[in-house]
């Protein structure tokens, strides 16, 4: 199963900024992330290492 990871996680693992992501994911560029409370978006580890690979 996959691992959920935050935001902040997510720029670590990616090197990309913040505001890259939330503009690729608005353009569909980037894996949709998911919504646990109106507070808290996190995405799936497995779908951002297969967004990572296709982009080598």
């Amino acid at each position: 199963m996959s691992k959920f990871l935050r935001i902040t996680s997510v720029i670590e693992k990616t090197g990309l900024a913040k505001s890259t992501i939330w503009l690729w994911v608005s353009e569909n560029k980037f894996p949709q992330p998911i919504k646990l409370s109106p507070r808290i978006t996190v995405w799936e580890e497995d779908k951002i290492n297969k967004w990572m690979k296709q982009k080598l």
